[in-house]
């Protein structure tokens, strides 16, 4: 697979739309979604490789902990002071679950949810109408191109 047939798909179109539905639906920020991908396409880290991975994010001393807290990121495997000298870490099932909807919804085979439980298709402020109308925009490009 080259760039032109990562191009053809049209992923990163809607990237931004996307990723702030999944933000405030999830009440989760930007930089820790992205952080988030970025660890989930390692599988398995550790506290370092978190620490490497946030130097292209706006510092966040709390980052580590309010993951660990929400569910994010589980313990995978536990220290033992003998033979295991560090804890390993992996995304959790409610993250991976986030993010393969994240992929889908690029892809075009899920859409963005506009039912009146959504969180995020509400036309209550300026920006929501904004929203609202790049959802519709979401929506009218996909079946055009079908």
């Amino acid at each position: 697979m080259d760039s032109h047939d990562i191009k053809s798909l049209q992923i990163f179109k809607y990237y931004r739309l996307v990723r702030k539905w999944a933000c405030r639906t999830y009440g989760i920020r930007d930089a820790d979604l992205e952080l988030l991908i970025y660890l989930d396409c390692m599988k398995r880290f550790t506290r370092d490789d978190f620490i490497k991975g946030i130097h292209a994010y706006r510092w966040d001393k709390n980052r580590w902990d309010r993951l660990r807290r929400e569910g994010w990121i589980d313990v995978w495997r536990q220290r033992n002071r003998k033979s295991q000298k560090y804890t390993i870490y992996k995304t959790s099932f409610k993250c991976q679950q986030l993010i393969m909807r994240i992929y889908r919804i690029l892809l075009g085979d899920e859409d963005l949810p506009t039912s009146e439980r959504s969180v995020y298709y509400k036309n209550e402020t300026y920006t929501d109408k904004v929203n609202n109308k790049a959802i519709e925009f979401m929506a009218n490009d996909k079946e055009r191109d079908l």
